[in-house]
């Protein structure tokens, strides 16, 4: 079992390859639980989503018992050009990260295996915890919601694949080590990498495999893992996670909407918000306790992330959670929040509560979780309880502006 796991990937090409998984195993629900569920069928759309909504689940119907704060949907999964699909619950949504990564134990089709340089494309995805997710880039056809499938090359999560480069040698293993089928990357940006992997083979992400022999190769934007929303032909300027308010305590789970597109439809136009532009990063600055941080919002992150005011107003709980904060009561917070460069700013009020006590209840989802990183404010997950958050992704247009952008 892991206990305050944290994934976070480095700086490519410009962009920030967020992937923040901070993982907290549900007590007694760290082994298996997590499965793709039925052979290959043809193709129906999930029917827990209409048109272009996907229903979200937070520890609800569509995830595993794996961690608290866990956002899911069901992903249709196809060999590309064909009616040969499978559905796939249990898949994380990250809004922090680009492109489509599922696990090989869970896939039912067959994939078009992609090639770079006469070998097989493979990816090495590293984390902040020294841990990380290798394996091929394949084609496959993807259906979100109700949307027209699009043909999209994603990440097959398979340490077996090729030979492992040696970043990649503590790469996960299973959908039951991780505690989801896969990772859904909805992000700002419209690939994993960008330029940089376009320019140089030496990106430190991008190999090509023949046989046991895998080496630093160049990649084109068109076969990097793209973020599937993009290559929607109407929805594809971004998405909307729409989630309601938790009470303090929590709640066992809740449902909500992860909504294709900004503007593009009437169940996804604006309503007044704020926009905060971000740097070729996706960051913007938050600042608190009189301290600016980049900061950046993520559901794939489940609780709060920041750098205490001290260890007094804040203390870390004992091991085994000693990631998470534990003040002896509920503590109130205000953070400023402003855009990289014009745009808005205000102001964001949040609590912590004692972590251990938190979850010694039969509750799986929490507004008030947090814990201490050095540096950086990452608006994770709680962030969303009660808000509709958008997200712009770059080089698209919407009534908010050109993104990349958050707003809210």
């Amino acid at each position: 079992m892991k206990s305050g796991k944290v994934k976070s990937g480095g700086m490519k090409s410009g962009k920030i390859l967020f992937l923040f998984l901070i993982l907290v195993l549900v007590a007694g629900c760290g082994s298996g639980g997590s499965s793709a569920g039925g052979s290959a069928t043809v193709a129906t759309p999930a029917p827990t989503a209409v048109n272009n909504v996907l229903t979200l689940t937070v520890n609800g119907s569509l995830c595993s018992k794996s961690y608290y704060n866990k956002p899911c949907v069901s992903v249709t999964i196809c060999t590309a050009g064909t009616s040969t699909c499978q559905t796939i619950n249990d898949v994380l949504v990250d809004t922090g990260s680009s492109g489509l990564r599922i696990f090989k134990q869970v896939l039912n089709v067959s994939l078009v295996q992609d090639t770079v340089s006469s070998g097989s494309l493979a990816e090495c995805i590293q984390y902040g915890d020294g841990s990380s997710d290798w394996g091929p880039i394949q084609t496959a056809g993807i259906i979100l919601g109700s949307e027209p499938a699009v043909a999209v090359p994603i990440q097959v999560i398979d340490s077996t694949f090729g030979g492992i480069p040696s970043a990649c040698q503590n790469a996960d293993q299973t959908p039951a080590s991780t505690g989801f089928n896969g990772i859904l990357g909805v992000g700002l940006f419209a690939q994993d990498c960008g330029l940089a992997c376009v320019n140089s083979a030496n990106n430190g992400l991008y190999y090509s495999c023949s046989g046991g022999k895998c080496s630093g190769v160049a990649v084109p934007l068109s076969s990097q893992v793209q973020n599937p929303v993009s290559l929607l032909p109407r929805d594809n300027n971004g998405v909307i996670v729409q989630l309601p308010a938790v009470a303090p305590g929590g709640v066992p789970s809740v449902s909500g909407s992860l909504v294709l597109g900004i503007g593009t439809q009437s169940n996804n136009s604006p309503s007044p918000v704020a926009v905060y532009t971000v740097d070729q990063h996706g960051e913007f600055t938050t600042n608190f306790n009189g301290i600016s941080y980049t900061s950046y919002i993520d559901t794939g992150t489940n609780g709060l992330f920041f750098t205490a005011p001290s260890a007094s107003v804040l203390p870390n709980c004992p091991y085994p959670h000693n990631s998470w904060f534990c003040p002896s009561a509920t503590k109130s917070f205000s953070a400023t929040t402003k855009g990289a460069t014009v745009g808005a700013s205000g102001t964001v009020s949040f609590q912590i509560g004692n972590f251990d006590s938190l979850i010694s209840s039969s509750n799986n989802v929490f507004a008030e979780i947090g814990g201490n990183v050095a540096g950086q404010f990452d608006w994770g997950l709680p962030f969303h309880f009660g808000r509709n958050v958008y997200y712009g992704i770059e080089g698209t247009k919407s009534s908010l502006g050109t993104g990349p952008y958050f707003a809210w």
